[in-house]
């Protein structure tokens, strides 16, 4: 009878062993399939943070540059702040009086605060250029620059607002956008490893 149940018992880890090696080859069989088509992993809204950049940010903003982004440097802060307040935007780039749109600095909700409201001077009457981060301070991003690194680059700056500059200026983004990207790729890659687990792919 011990020989019966030590050849049942046998029989069963066989049995276990063999169900879970054809799993295993199921599972295996699907990552080489899903690396062959590449469909999710190279999704322009999924793609691992490594792989993201600036560019992909202002992309899914949808917005293009205007004068909405920017003001000049003898502009009253008023109506820098009235064009924030109207497109809803915390910073605006400034630009020197001429045509050709030279960058001299960004006036951001935080040079008014601190510089207008706290110091009691008048918005009607200063001009934006004696109260704007100057641009040799200025701190700006291109489009091929990775999101963790602008992440860190706003962080370690305690800036909330970065130009994208490819020669002169395509964008705007906000610490907002950047955590916004981030949390959505790892939110993306959360659900696909919870659908893996579960063998929603199958």
């Amino acid at each position: 009878m011990q020989g019966i149940a030590r050849a049942v018992r046998s029989c069963h880890e066989i049995l276990k062993a063999a169900a879970l090696e054809h799993s295993c080859r199921r599972r295996i069989a699907w990552v080489e399939r899903l690396g062959s088509s590449c469909k999710w992993v190279t999704s322009p809204a999924l793609k691992g943070l490594e792989n993201v950049t600036v560019e992909d940010v202002l992309m899914k903003k949808s917005e293009e540059t205007g004068p909405w982004l920017w003001c000049h440097t003898n502009d009253t802060v008023i109506d820098a702040i009235k064009n924030m307040a109207k497109n809803n935007i915390g910073s605006l780039v400034v630009l020197k009086p001429g045509e050709q749109q030279y960058i001299a600095g960004i006036i951001t909700e935080r040079d008014y605060v601190r510089k207008i409201v706290a110091q009691d001077r008048s918005p009607m009457y200063t001009r934006v250029g004696e109260i704007m981060t100057n641009e040799n301070k200025l701190i700006t991003v291109t489009s091929d620059t990775n999101i963790l690194q602008a992440m860190q680059l706003m962080t370690e700056n305690q800036i909330r607002h970065v130009p994208v500059i490819d020669g002169k200026l395509v964008g705007m983004i906000s610490i907002k956008d950047v955590v916004r990207a981030v949390v959505e790729q790892q939110s993306g890659e959360l659900k696909q490893l919870n659908e893996y687990i579960r063998g929603d792919y199958y």
